[in-house]
């Protein structure tokens, strides 16, 4: 029965991480269309892309002080079901203010999801006694790229935003209710007590830099990418998806294999490798300016980063000195801010410039990851396995 329980555990989280990756990422594809639909300008979707960060902040330490006075398990259960109920708001907007409240509730919706499903996973990963951690992190690759495709695919074929939404909400909904009932019971983390959001130490914040940048580049793929095709490359709105589907699939096919690899090579040299392979690989695509060189480099771009936020987040899980669940809602904090202000800036700096001269930012970025990559070391040694 002990070995039984973990592995229901870990099929229940691999299905919440798969959850949030569907939900996300059917939204992406329909961006451009709510773009022209609400008739934005590049900037003012960058404004509006904006506001999914103070949500998503706002949220994240909320979500660590509900996984340490619940668990993980009452906590991810009750925030999954909020994140489906909220997926078809930005589709429902009818201007830019409503738009920006959609998206407000939207980020909350991911950010405190994100918090509580980590701090589960990490409690699964702690069961395993061995990394585990990139698994669950494919789980929502493979969930963004099945998603890519379903939106992209409802584009296509021209089906309505709001349809589209509600009934990937509506599904989406009922696997969470039915799939978290087997998630690890509270009292295996409720006891990880400590306050809502720790204050970063110097180990804590190197990481958090890490994992900014790799969440700058991952958010640039998910909400620039198919505007960048369509709108630049002038590809069709099918053809236009294949962007951020090339990217899911590379980083998913990579998170499959990532605790070995990072196990054979070291953290170092897997952060190190991906970070130079994700500024090559997408600043070769961008220079090229066309649409097989940018789909290889969004790709890239993929295999680059794939496993860096999996390792810096299972390094700060174990931290000494740290709870589990502020721990992680620190480092998702400081983390995902970068995946929710990054596009966004992306967007502002489109506005001044061009879009791929302000992607060129996210190779500049990931070339910093592989400078970085040596801080890992001290946090993400065997002997913080409990």
């Amino acid at each position: 029965m002990q070995r039984r329980r973990p592995v229901a555990a870990r099929v229940a989280v691999l299905l919440i991480f798969a959850v949030c990756g569907i939900g996300v990422s059917n939204w992406v594809p329909r961006i451009p269309e709510v773009r022209r639909a609400l008739e934005l300008s590049e900037g003012l979707l960058g404004f509006a892309l904006l506001f999914p960060a103070p949500g998503a902040l706002v949220s994240m330490p909320f979500a660590g002080w509900l996984v340490a006075r619940w668990g993980s398990r009452p906590a991810t259960r009750l925030l999954s079901l909020c994140f489906c109920a909220v997926l078809p708001l930005p589709v429902l907007a009818w201007n830019l203010p409503s738009l920006a409240f959609a998206l407000l509730l939207f980020g909350a919706g991911i950010g405190s999801l994100d918090v509580a499903m980590n701090s589960q996973a990490v409690a699964v990963e702690t069961q395993y006694r061995r990394p585990i951690l990139s698994t669950f992190h494919a789980a929502f690759s493979f969930g963004a790229l099945g998603g890519a495709v379903i939106g992209g695919w409802a584009a296509e074929l021209g089906i309505d935003l709001v349809p589209h939404m509600v009934a990937v909400g509506a599904i989406l909904l009922v696997v969470s209710a039915v799939g978290s009932r087997w998630l690890l019971p509270a009292h295996t983390d409720a006891g990880d007590h400590g306050p809502a959001f720790a204050v970063p130490s110097r180990p804590l914040m190197l990481l958090g830099v890490i994992a900014f940048c790799a969440l700058v580049a991952e958010g640039a793929a998910a909400d620039w990418s198919a505007v960048y095709l369509q709108d630049y490359l002038h590809t069709s709105k099918g053809l236009a998806a294949a962007g951020f589907a090339a990217f899911s699939l590379t980083m998913a096919v990579m998170r499959l294999g990532g605790d070995r690899i990072a196990a054979r090579w070291g953290a170092v040299t897997t952060v190190r490798l991906g970070g130079v392979i994700a500024a090559l690989g997408l600043g070769l695509g961008l220079f090229a300016a066309h649409p097989v060189a940018a789909m290889l480099g969004f790709g890239a771009l993929g295999v680059g980063i794939a496993n860096i936020f999996p390792i810096v987040l299972s390094a700060a899980g174990r931290m000494p000195g740290l709870g589990t669940a502020p721990a992680i809602a620190a480092m998702t904090t400081m983390g995902y801010s970068g995946f929710l202000v990054g596009p966004p800036l992306i967007g502002f700096l489109a506005e001044l410039v061009t879009l791929p001269v302000a992607l060129a930012v996210v190779v500049l970025l990931c070339a910093l990851i592989a400078l970085l990559a040596g801080t890992i070391v001290p946090a993400a040694s065997p002997e913080s396995y409990p």
